[in-house]
């Protein structure tokens, strides 16, 4: 299971994003952009509220001392708004004019505060508004118009995704397999593929069972040429040209010479009918290093 989560996570960081992740880019990038605007906007609007507070404060404070407003000592006839300002009042901020603002204050104060009736700002009821078509579009195009995939859906594709990038790692992982590392197999699996190899490729020398023909016994604890998992993926990789036995590394995968070797492991002590008459030594696990896999023992 580790070399599993290792492999997929190997594979996660190497494969290049596929053509469906495109749209979840696009996405992403308007996101940002957008909260980067709304970042934007809510610094400006905090700046104009700070300068609108100290204009109120020093005006509040001009009459309080009796003092002629800088506005009063050099006012001219009043003119119109432009036209940017007349848009960013009525679009923007549609706020009452201060000097109006008795037409909308509450009946209550507290300490001095009075609250105002104000309508809610044209640009928060514009962006809530958009919120919401967004919301509708997103959910005809991924829910209701099936025209993009659901939660489910894009759950099962990255999912067939991750099976696949995972089987194409361990397949390359498989391939480096040799003989100074390879392990015996237990999964039942991988032992039954082990046994259909052996049964196509090794049973017409060493008997349907392993129990021996042209070629030695597997079921009885003698072997040749040593036993254990190393000593018999070597020799079914390299072969035993002078006993008959040929080389399968140019016809079978590493994996598929660990699965066969895995599964030959599995037939000792299976006891099959006929079997051929122990050849080579007893082979014990624990001696294997001591052992020369490649010598050839003289038969029994």
């Amino acid at each position: 299971m580790a070399d599993t989560l290792a492999v997929w996570s190997q594979a996660t960081q190497a494969a290049t994003p596929p053509a469906a992740d495109l749209l979840d880019n696009i996405m992403t990038m308007i996101l940002i952009i957008t909260g980067a605007l709304l970042f934007i906007v809510a610094m400006i609007y905090v700046i104009k509220v700070n300068q609108f507070l100290y204009k109120r404060v020093v005006t509040l404070e001009s009459q309080k001392n009796g003092l002629a407003l800088p506005e009063e000592e050099t006012a001219t006839a009043p003119k119109g708004d432009d036209f940017w300002t007349r848009l960013r009042k009525k679009y923007w901020e549609d706020a009452v004019p201060m000097e109006r603002e008795g037409e909308i204050t509450f009946h209550h104060a507290y300490d001095g505060i009075r609250e105002l009736d104000n309508r809610l700002p044209p640009w928060w009821v514009n962006m809530f508004i958009l919120t919401i078509i967004w919301g509708a579009g997103y959910m005809w195009y991924y829910h209701w118009g099936g025209s993009g995939p659901s939660s489910a859906e894009e759950y099962k594709i990255q999912v067939e995704t991750a099976k696949k990038e995972i089987a194409v790692a361990l397949a390359g992982k498989a391939n480096a397999i040799d003989e100074s590392n390879v392990t015996a197999l237990t999964d039942a699996s991988a032992l039954g593929e082990g046994e259909l190899i052996f049964k196509n490729v090794c049973a017409a020398c060493h008997g349907q069972k392993g129990e021996g023909t042209v070629g030695p016994n597997f079921t009885d604890e003698y072997w040749i040429h040593g036993g254990g998992i190393k000593n018999v993926f070597k020799i079914i990789k390299y072969g035993v040209p002078e006993k008959g036995m040929i080389s399968w590394q140019t016809q079978l995968k590493p994996a598929d010479m660990q699965k066969v070797a895995s599964y030959i492991l599995t037939l000792k002590g299976t006891n099959p009918p006929n079997p051929k008459a122990p050849q080579g030594d007893i082979w014990k696990e624990e001696g294997a290093a001591a052992q020369d896999s490649t010598g050839v023992t003289a038969p029994k």
